[in-house]
């Protein structure tokens, strides 16, 4: 598991002819230039690439969070009519492949002139577009015992307020583990950018790193394994920091 990220790491400390030329792993000489030059080697400068995926990935974190959050609330702890018919629904969302609504999405952006902008990447997660994050907070939410929100109740306390005040604070480990996996598929989302973004200013971080490999075979491989390292910098970094809290979050079947 490990080793392809040990040579992805060691191929960009290597000079552009030992990386496929020869069999060591460790480079001969180390070499950080790949480093700096990767940086600005493309005509916009990394730095925009970073700040623009820094800005989809958080706003789409705290849309999934806060939409998924009520939606899984509402299916976990209120009575309606057609909860279950609504929850069987959104499940079958999940058996979709993203290619089947992939061509019916692209027409509705375009005729809502959201195409080369980054609302049809963001505004979806504040629609409670995931279904797979409904789902995981409504097995959650589901064993925090509902004698909480009976005393709730009694106490005056409307059902938003039993969300804000007693069901989410008892749900972060939940709350972490939607957010982890949500960063990671935005962070390292190819697709959908390279469907609505058409401006190089715009692009985020993966769609920079497919211009490091050249249509006509001339490819800064280098370049682009140093860039690729550090593109899994900010996702490690996230995880090293709330690893407990998913962990707890995945693990949790039940209320002590």
């Amino acid at each position: 598991m490990l080793y392809p990220l040990i040579w992805l790491f060691a191929s960009s400390l290597k000079p552009e002819n030992e990386i496929f030329g020869s069999l060591d792993l460790w480079p001969s000489k180390v070499d950080w230039s790949n480093y700096t030059e990767g940086w600005n080697a493309l005509p916009v400068s990394f730095t925009v690439f970073y700040k623009n995926s820094a800005i989809v990935t958080v706003l789409s974190v705290i849309g999934n969070l806060l939409s998924c959050s009520f939606a899984a609330y509402a299916f976990a702890r209120l009575k309606f009519n057609g909860r279950t018919f609504l929850f069987a629904l959104m499940m079958m969302t999940m058996m979709l492949p993203y290619h089947v609504v992939l061509i019916p999405q692209y027409v509705l952006f375009l005729n809502l002139g959201w195409v080369d902008t980054y609302l049809p990447l963001i505004v979806p997660r504040f629609l409670a577009a995931d279904g797979f994050f409904i789902f995981l907070m409504v097995q959650f939410f589901r064993q925090i015992p509902r004698e909480l929100d009976e005393a709730a109740m009694i106490d005056g306390c409307s059902p938003f307020k039993i969300y804000w005040a007693i069901i989410l604070p008892l749900s972060l480990p939940a709350m972490g583990t939607a957010a982890i996996f949500s960063l990671i598929w935005v962070w390292e989302d190819f697709l959908a950018p390279l469907i609505y973004l058409n401006d190089i200013n715009s692009y985020t971080v993966p769609l920079a790193l497919r211009l490091f490999v050249d249509q006509e075979g001339q490819s800064a491989f280098g370049q682009m394994f140093a860039m690729s390292v550090l593109s899994l910098v900010p996702v490690l970094i996230f995880f090293v920091a709330f690893q407990k809290l998913i962990i707890r979050g995945i693990a949790t079947s039940g209320m002590k």
